[in-house]
């Protein structure tokens, strides 16, 4: 027999993943196989971000204190830090390059992995929105990093990004004559240049600590192991192939040809393979698709999650369990102690924080479950109310009970198999566990999101660590482990779930016929098992 519970609120299952999604959840399990899910760089694409921006503010404040500001000193000052003390600051000057280029390369595909996993719609749509200045803070400070070098590379970036602004309304063609005329560049000039370098990262600073206000918990940097590789494998591309400065500017000529780095430069050669303009339409014209982007085609949304205040203690569980900063403890409207309140903007409606909720516990007396704070279209009490009837029906007695995540893979409908699909995992109480075993289940699965896959970010941590009674609420001790699996797998492991689950019923029937054969031992031989 097969149930599945549903909700009203539209909590549908996703749709299928398209070819880039299963290329790239391939190549992260892939990575998993080699790191470990902890220390997968794939996985914590924002924590490397911060770590790389901390990377590069070192390395660039120990840059500054050699930095000559005047337009005679800049290039012979950087000169001198890379070769005069090659061994500190010439490292420290390659080190600080190829983070940068790293840094813009982490926020690309950490762009691109939550675009593709859909991670910017509905409630994440502040998140994605604060995220798109990034990438172009980013760039406008490297930019402005190459003009203090004052090589012919500098020259040319200095150049093209005039000739850039110069099609804007207000600055017109007479910018670039500060940068084709002797004289016309002073040290005035440089004091800016580096203002704006230490100005611009301070901004992207600000953004990026906006972009995480709304997660709790937020990883704000990478895993030892991810951030020792990566440095270690930036230091050696710093030895093997150190950053080295070009010629000095020479403001009467350009050089025919430059090394671009396409990291950041990447504008400049279509400035002058197209025009500034169409280079500022697609500027513009993205940037705006991308902060529109959690509003085009948004499905419905499920609705939040609910406080009930006659049932709410004020315990906070709810309010450290949300993954989303969603939660927070106002007064209670009975004057006595704290009563949680749901923001609506920020919920996910994953449900995680009414499996926290130590009211929602079936085995309370009366025909109606009310919890403290729980979801509307799904609530515990109906999740109790479903278990009851479906233990009832001929034949249920003897079967596995299965909490499935939707977001996971979920089990084919079959005899013996009683199972419900949640929106998380996370949304189940750690009681229903010992209620469902004794409904009359032979045992009981939880089927989560495999490890790092979870949607709603701590579903599968939470969840394990409830059930193996290492967060409140936990599992009661004397609930029999052996009749419970927590199993992990990704909506691309159907299969694999479905073979655990099969070896996990193999597991209770043999336990099952071990116990009725030494039941009737003990009867043939008087209860002590000895002939």
């Amino acid at each position: 027999m097969s149930l599945f519970l549903s909700t009203s609120s539209g909590d549908a299952p996703p749709p299928a993943d398209g070819a880039a999604v299963r290329a790239w959840r391939a190549a992260e399990h892939g990575l998993d196989r080699v790191c470990g899910v902890d220390d997968n760089p794939l996985r914590q694409l924002g924590g490397l971000g911060f770590y790389l921006f901390w990377l590069i503010a070192v390395t660039g404040g120990y840059l500054y204190i050699f930095y000559d500001t005047s337009v005679d000193g800049a290039h012979a000052s950087v000169e001198a830090l890379t070769h005069g003390q090659w061994w500190a600051g010439g490292v420290m000057r390659s080190l600080h390059r190829y983070a940068s280029d790293a840094f813009v390369a982490v926020i690309v595909l950490h762009l691109v992995r939550e675009l593709m996993l859909g991670r910017f719609r509905g409630f994440r749509w502040y998140s994605w929105v604060s995220g798109v200045p990034t990438l172009w803070l980013a760039v406008a400070a490297g930019v402005i990093g190459y003009w203090m070098v004052w090589d012919t590379i500098a020259l040319f970036v200095a150049t093209a990004t005039a000739e850039w602004f110069g099609a804007l309304p207000g600055f017109g063609p007479a910018l670039v004559r500060n940068f084709i005329s002797e004289g016309a560049v002073s040290d005035r000039f440089f004091s800016l240049v580096v203002f704006l370098h230490i100005g611009l990262p301070l901004v992207l600073l600000f953004t990026m600590w906006a972009h995480v206000q709304r997660l709790t918990r937020p990883q704000t940097g990478a895993s030892r192991a991810v951030a020792l590789w990566s440095l270690a494998a930036m230091l050696v591309l710093s030895l093997a192939k150190p950053a080295l400065s070009g010629p000095p500017a020479d403001l009467v000529r350009l050089p025919a040809s430059l090394p671009i780095d396409w990291f950041y430069m990447a504008p400049m050669p279509a400035i002058y393979a197209a025009s500034p303009e169409l280079v500022w339409a697609l500027s513009i014209g993205l940037t705006l698709l991308l902060a529109v982007a959690p509003w085009l085609g948004r499905p419905g949304r499920p609705a939040p999650a609910e406080v009930v205040p006659q049932y709410c203690n004020g315990c906070r569980r709810c309010f450290a369990d949300c993954p989303f900063a969603a939660i927070a403890m106002a007064p209670h409207p009975g004057g006595e102690g704290e009563i949680a309140v749901v923001d609506a903007d920020r919920c996910a409606s994953c449900g995680i924080c009414a499996g926290s909720c130590p009211s929602a516990v079936p085995f309370r007396p009366g025909d109606r479950l009310v919890s403290g704070i729980d979801l509307p279209g799904l609530t515990v009490g109906a999740l109790r109310d479903e278990v009851d009837a479906a233990f009832r029906q001929p034949g249920a007695a003897g079967a596995t009970l299965v909490f499935a995540c939707r977001r996971g893979a979920m089990p084919q409908a079959r005899p013996g198999l009683v199972v419900f699909g949640l929106p998380c995992a996370g949304m189940l109480p750690p009681s229903f566990v010992e209620y469902g075993l004794r409904a009359g289940a032979a045992g009981v699965a939880v089927a989560t999101c495999a490890h790092g896959d979870c949607e709603y970010r701590f579903g599968v941590r939470w969840t394990v660590e409830r059930l193996a009674g290492e967060r409140e609420p936990r599992l009661r001790r004397g609930v029999d482990r052996a009749r419970l699996a927590v199993i992990h797998a990704g909506r691309e492991n159907r299969a694999a779930l479905e073979a655990q689950i099969e070896s996990f019923r193999s597991r209770l029937a043999a336990a099952a016929a071990g116990s009725a054969a030494g039941g009737v031992r003990r009867r043939i031989f008087g209860g002590n098992g000895h002939g």
